[in-house]
């Protein structure tokens, strides 16, 4: 199955929204009692830090967003895709699973701008699937954490 870049635009739009939803209002309610910059940091000095399991996850979703951040770099530098380093700072003030994905819609515009009529690529149908599974599991999971 062809993707086109149209497709997974708006693939990477849905993802962006669905994690700035999800996660945000997991945090609203810090945000209210301290401020934004309270909260950052509270989350940064004291909550990853809380019990082995948030430094666990807090260090793999680090070092993960460090090769994230190396390959946008390069990447914005390979394709003249301006302001990477805005991108970066949304990743850590607002979330990695938000910036990214709008990352990912600013390269492939600029793909499509530059390879016109060209796909983003081809799933098989168990890809598919596969990709379908982990984005419901995931938005069940971020919907649960609302409900605690």
């Amino acid at each position: 199955m062809t993707i086109s870049r149209k497709v997974l635009c708006v693939t990477y739009g849905l993802i962006s929204v669905v994690a700035l939803v999800v996660a945000w209002a997991n945090l609203v309610p810090l945000v209210r009692r301290v401020g934004f910059w309270g909260a950052q940091w509270q989350f940064w000095h004291e909550d990853v830090l809380m019990n082995e399991s948030s430094r666990f996850l807090i260090i793999d979703v680090l070092f993960f967003a460090l090769a994230v951040v190396i390959w946008m770099v390069l990447e914005a530098r390979r394709l003249g895709i301006p302001g990477v380093w805005l991108y970066v700072a949304v990743a850590v003030l607002i979330g990695v699973s938000v910036a990214f994905p709008v990352y990912m819609i600013h390269r492939e515009r600029r793909l499509a701008a530059r390879e016109p009529n060209t796909a983003a690529g081809t799933l098989k149908a168990l890809d598919g699937v596969g990709i379908l599974l982990f984005g419901v599991a995931f938005t069940a999971f971020g919907v649960i954490t609302l409900s605690r």
